[in-house]
């Protein structure tokens, strides 16, 4: 099927060679002249520049499919773009928008055309993650779960990102991690959060806790400080087993009856071959296996969980 891999920065780079060992036939398309050239002497694929507006206007042949790595505030504005031009099946980088109405936008334009857009959130597709959801399902399912996405404010209010990301700081990355916890937890269905604090870049708030139920019954818990030391983490408990992911990178286990901790080693030459994640959430696309991604549609229901837990009100 052909591609267009729209965006020319480090993440395209990084989907440019998941395609590439693929064999997906892809176009690159992207606008700026620098970012185009550091793409080309990295992957030796060229890029068609001038922005997808342009591409679309000149008459070029619509893809079987797209795949959009763009910056956070470009993600809704392609994805729409590709949309009204005719291409039904995007793979678009997390979170689909800057914030909750941008991803409703995208959704509810996605539903009124029947196409399918689903998020790129690589971690579901860990080794390590998708090894302890075959676990936890053995194991009986979860019992429960909790999380942490506290963010290091002392790096992340020196970062160049336009005001609009940086106070949506929470859906842009921290949902990294809490989209994994509900990937192998459940999605929540009943929730109370309690915020306090704020930062500069950041004025909802800085502390984060709460907790509720999941789809499944599992109940949660949660807690982040971006005004303090922390770090992101996610464990799972069932009836025989505790699963640790802290770092997230890694799976740890332990057992009923003990307090030791282990590492499970796994088969992981694709995380390290390519970007973690990456190879099998593209491969997956591609062969239309959608099952486990999130899709546009459950992105926008669950704005309001994400907008709660930030302290605002729902909508």
């Amino acid at each position: 099927m052909s591609i267009w891999l729209i965006g020319s920065g480090l993440m395209a780079q990084d989907y440019m060679k998941a395609l590439k060992a693929l064999e997906a036939p892809t176009t690159v398309v992207g606008r700026g002249a620098a970012s185009a050239k550091a793409f080309e002497e990295a992957t030796g694929v060229p890029v068609v520049q001038g922005g997808l507006d342009a591409y679309i206007a000149s008459g070029a042949q619509l893809p079987d499919a797209a795949v959009v790595s763009v910056s956070v505030e470009q993600l809704a504005p392609t994805a729409k773009a590709l949309l009204r031009a005719g291409v039904r099946k995007i793979l678009l980088e997390k979170p689909g928008g800057v914030d909750s109405a941008e991803v409703r936008e995208v959704a509810a334009l996605a539903a009124s055309l029947r196409a399918t857009v689903v998020l790129g959130y690589n971690r579901r597709f860990y080794a390590p993650v998708l090894a302890a959801r075959k676990m936890i399902d053995e194991d009986g399912g979860p019992t429960s779960f909790m999380f942490e996405f506290t963010e290091w404010s002392h790096v992340i209010s020196t970062l160049k990102k336009p005001a609009e990301v940086m106070a949506n700081w929470f859906l842009a990355n921290s949902s990294h991690v809490v989209d994994t916890a509900f990937f192998l937890g459940g999605a929540p269905e009943k929730i109370a959060c309690f915020t306090s604090g704020s930062l500069d870049w950041h004025p909802d708030c800085a502390v984060f806790a709460g907790a509720g139920l999941a789809r499944g019954g599992a109940p949660f818990s949660y807690h982040a400080n971006w005004a303090a030391p922390g770090r992101w983490g996610v464990e799972v408990l069932t009836a025989k087993r505790r699963y640790i992911f802290r770092p997230m990178e890694q799976l740890h286990v332990q057992e009923i009856g003990s307090v030791a901790v282990n590492r499970v080693e796994l088969d992981d030459t694709l995380d390290a071959e390519f970007k973690p994640g990456l190879y099998l959430e593209v491969r997956n696309f591609l062969e239309g296996r959608l099952e486990d991604f999130c899709t546009i549609e459950e992105q926008a229901r669950r704005m309001n969980v994400y907008d709660t837990m930030c302290g605002r009100a729902a909508n």
